[in-house]
């Protein structure tokens, strides 16, 4: 099974709920796993023996670390767990979580086993950009759609979350609650409302002063910022090309006007042309980069858009 959609509005937690359906031992009539059996119990503490999840995350000795793909040697381990017998006499379920950030290599060592499943065992992929996973891996898998939850709905839950104020972050999530609720970190919105009141002055905007924000972060997320700028980015820009088509801002609203003053001064093949690069640039940040000197390059770069 391929669940799909955009990060944020929890694919991952619905693939667990149905993992734990399946792992249930007394499962209610209507499938709904029962909570209290030992199957739940194990499911709900991470600790069951027949449900794997294959993140890209590598472990060495005490240390854990995000890594940037899901190896061969992920896969491979998870495809000689797949061949086990259950050790509690039911279901075996795999989570890969997120399944796009697989390498060449282990999606090609994936195909036999998604071809042909031991019984009995369950694999779901969640992808956040489905798009990006082989034609063969997406073929072999039942693919289901998660929706967008509807404004109305996003406001809800953060409200029942305790979210103060999110109403900036999710218009900068795109609707999207969870990540909304990531987002709202104040320090965040206080960092990304520096880079945006500099980005609506482009003619006052100073590349140096900007970019060496991202040098005043510690070294080991300063990649982590550089990230987050070119989304801003992004998003600042992607707005400016709605205002310009005479649409409204989306992630922006706030600097409505002062797009709508931008958009007369930019033209649309540059823009474009710069949004293409940030896109591309965001897709390196795996390459040993200097951030400071990425994000230089890109302010030069955006700053040049208005002549």
């Amino acid at each position: 099974m391929l669940i799909a959609g955009p990060a944020g509005i929890g694919k991952r937690t619905l693939a667990q709920s149905l993992a734990a359906a399946l792992l249930c031992e007394t499962p209610a009539s209507d499938g709904a796993p029962c909570g209290t059996c030992a199957g739940c119990r194990y499911a709900a503490a991470g600790q069951h023996p027949d449900l794997r999840t294959v993140e890209p995350i590598e472990v060495d000795g005490d240390e854990t670390k995000v890594v940037e793909w899901i190896s061969v040697n992920h896969v491979r381990a998870l495809t000689r767990w797949a061949e086990l017998t259950s050790h509690r006499g039911g279901a075996k379920v795999a989570l890969i979580v997120p399944a796009e950030r697989m390498n060449v290599a282990a999606a090609n060592a994936l195909l036999k086993t998604l071809e042909e499943p031991p019984a009995n065992t369950y694999f779901m992929l969640v992808s956040h950009l489905s798009g990006r996973l082989p034609a063969t891996v997406v073929s072999r898998c039942q693919r289901i759609v998660a929706p967008r939850p509807a404004p109305a709905m996003a406001r809800r839950w953060l409200e029942e979350q305790g979210i103060a104020d999110f109403e900036p972050a999710l218009a900068q999530a795109r609707f999207a609650p969870l990540r909304a609720m990531t987002l709202a970190n104040p320090e965040y919105q206080s960092e990304r409302g520096a880079w945006i009141r500099a980005l609506a002055s482009p003619a006052e905007l100073s590349v140096s002063s900007l970019s060496a924000r991202i040098d005043a972060a510690p070294r080991d997320v300063r990649k982590d910022c550089l990230a987050a700028a070119i989304d801003w980015l992004i998003g600042w820009c992607a707005d400016l090309a709605r205002v310009r088509a005479g649409g409204a801002a989306a992630e922006n609203g706030a600097f409505d006007e002062r797009l709508r003053k931008l958009a007369h001064s930019v033209a649309g093949m540059a823009l474009f042309g710069y949004h293409r690069n940030l896109l591309r640039q965001r897709a390196l940040l795996a390459h040993p980069l200097q951030p400071r000197l990425v994000a230089e390059a890109l302010l030069i770069e955006y700053r040049a858009l208005f002549g």
